[in-house]
């Protein structure tokens, strides 16, 4: 568990690679940007990494610096998208098999090698990661990783891989991969969820599956989308203003209060049994109630990362 004086940001930055991972629909992507933008402000020279080919981390990340990527802070963010096919067509070109690699492409085998030698895809994917994280070139590696029923194969690839082959350039790489993995100076993944029933229940088996599996380093829990009670009234106090309302209007409002208040008591209930439950360290990001997040919601939810205390389990 991070020292109580660490700031949210400290302890989600806290190793040079950051993998976020969680069930589909919590807000990975989200959070992915979140940390990205937080470490910025803090003069961090940040890469994020995208595995699926969407383009919302750039949207989420439009640069409110300077045309060049900078941040007002002197920090930066630039996003790279890696797919597994060119990953693994970089990694035969970097090992001497330019020739090979064209052919491949071109006839399409290369999309089949993934299947044909199962882990392979994701070792050179977290190879490409590793390389970006000893380049120098940044100060935090955070990875928009896979979501939490892949997280883990996608984790375990370089230990399967490992025990398969005993020798050359797959073995290093493996080889490579899990020191980076293991090591809790370099690398830890951060579990995203929602107040909710079946969320909860997955990333508690999650973290589990990565502690007994890979072994590798799991930092901060982070909530998403907390009811923090901000912006909307207690409607019970405003008797006199629903009375000037018709009663549709006002049965309207009480209803959506009475399913607010609910809604708050089952995310205490959750967060509560996720601490008893796993003993790492929450942090609360706050509910946007807007139709489609934007750049603009992405920085003002960063601004939570900056304060000196987090929620903890």
């Amino acid at each position: 568990m991070p020292p109580e004086h660490e700031s949210p940001l400290q302890s989600l930055t806290a190793t040079n690679v950051v993998i976020v991972a969680g069930k589909g629909g919590v807000g990975k992507t989200t959070v992915t940007a979140v940390i990205a933008r937080a470490a910025s402000r803090d003069g961090r020279r940040v890469l994020v990494v995208e595995l699926d080919g969407k383009p919302t981390l750039d949207e989420l990340l439009r640069n409110d610096g300077d045309d060049d990527g900078t941040d007002p802070s002197g920090g930066s963010i630039e996003v790279v998208h890696i797919s597994a096919a060119e990953a693994l067509d970089e990694y035969l070109r970097d090992h001497g098999f330019q020739r090979i690699a064209k052919r491949l492409n071109k006839t399409g085998v290369i999309d089949m090698v993934g299947t044909a030698a199962p882990g392979i895809d994701d070792v050179v994917v977290l190879g490409k990661i590793k390389k970006y994280e000893q380049s120098g070139d940044y100060d935090v590696v955070v990875v928009d990783g896979p979501a939490a029923g892949h997280a883990i194969t996608f984790l375990t690839s370089a230990t399967g891989l490992a025990n398969a082959v005993r020798s050359g350039p797959v073995r290093t790489q493996s080889d490579g991969v899990i020191e980076l993995l293991t090591d809790a100076k370099r690398c830890q993944v951060v579990l995203v969820t929602l107040a909710e029933t079946t969320p909860v229940n997955e990333v508690v088996e999650t973290a589990f599956a990565l502690e007994d599996n890979v072994g590798v380093q799991l930092g901060p829990i982070v909530v998403n989308g907390v009811d923090d009670g901000a912006a909307l009234p207690d409607v019970d106090a405003e008797d006199a203003a629903l009375g000037e309302m018709t009663s549709v209007d006002a049965g309207v409002i009480r209803a959506a209060a009475a399913f607010r208040r609910s809604r708050r008591a089952m995310e205490s209930i959750e967060i509560k049994r996720l601490a008893n439950e796993m003993p790492l360290a929450q942090l609360h990001l706050p509910a946007r109630l807007v139709a489609g997040l934007t750049s603009a919601d992405i920085d003002l939810m960063a601004d939570v990362l900056t304060e000196s205390e987090a929620h903890r389990g």
